[in-house]
């Protein structure tokens, strides 16, 4: 028995079928359109833990110059006497 019941025979048959039906062209650009799929997403995955990990230093930044700006402003609310 091989992979759920399906003997390597049986694996190697249905193989030679999908082969027979699109052709080994077909096939290897299917393979690559999918690699670079992955390739991709991989990609984006890693530009988005990059993005997550600069969110708190830009929160931080924002909230230092909003309190500075917020005393600007009552700075000049205040009168002068």
């Amino acid at each position: 028995m091989g992979f759920g019941g399906i003997s390597i025979w049986s694996l190697l048959l249905i193989l030679l079928i999908v082969v027979l039906l699109f052709g080994t062209k077909k096939l290897r650009n299917i393979g690559g359109d999918l690699g670079t799929a992955l390739k991709n997403f991989k990609g984006a995955m890693r530009e988005g833990e990059d993005n997550k990990a600069a969110e708190p230093a830009q929160i931080e930044q924002s909230a230092a110059s909003n309190s500075d700006a917020a005393a600007k402003e009552k700075d000049k609310a205040s009168p002068n006497a």
